[in-house]
């Protein structure tokens, strides 16, 4: 009997343990993309998590360098002018405990002057995935990070 009551005492206390090890925090850092063209920084400012470039493979024009290149296509004429290293791609992120991901967040495509809603999530290996999309999650594009 003392068997029973400690295994079921112990499934009840494994949800909690699992839910305590959730972490706000954990997407905080340097991260490269999978295809190693892009890395960034994600930090937090109050309880938004932003995103911002450090470097990108240039290798596609060396007539200009990433330390040169600005956010040429942006709708926003004013805006134009921003270089793309340390430019904010990523902002409004907040944390839901329940899906253990990061919600409600705006992605900025530089390439082509475009935002999308964005969510964020860590899978099993601790990659980071980052999904722009439109209107709906179904639609949109993952892109897969390795933490630095």
């Amino acid at each position: 009997m003392r068997y029973w009551i400690v295994c079921l005492f112990m499934s009840i206390l494994h949800p909690v343990h699992l839910q305590a090890q959730k972490n706000p925090d954990a997407i905080i850092g340097k991260w490269m993309s999978d295809e190693d063209n892009l890395e960034v920084e994600v930090y937090k400012v109050g309880n938004e998590f932003k995103a911002k470039v450090l470097w990108f493979d240039d290798s596609d024009d060396k007539s200009k360098p990433m330390s040169t290149r600005t956010d040429e296509k942006n709708p926003d004429k004013a805006l134009r002018s921003r270089r793309i290293i340390g430019l904010e791609v990523l902002s409004g992120l907040t944390y839901d405990e329940d899906d253990d991901e990061w919600v409600h967040g705006a992605i900025y495509d530089s390439k082509s002057g475009k935002e999308w809603s964005a969510k964020v999530w860590l899978n099993k290996d601790n990659r980071l995935k980052v999904r722009g999309y439109w209107l709906v999650s179904l639609f949109g594009e993952t892109m897969t990070f390795k933490k630095v």
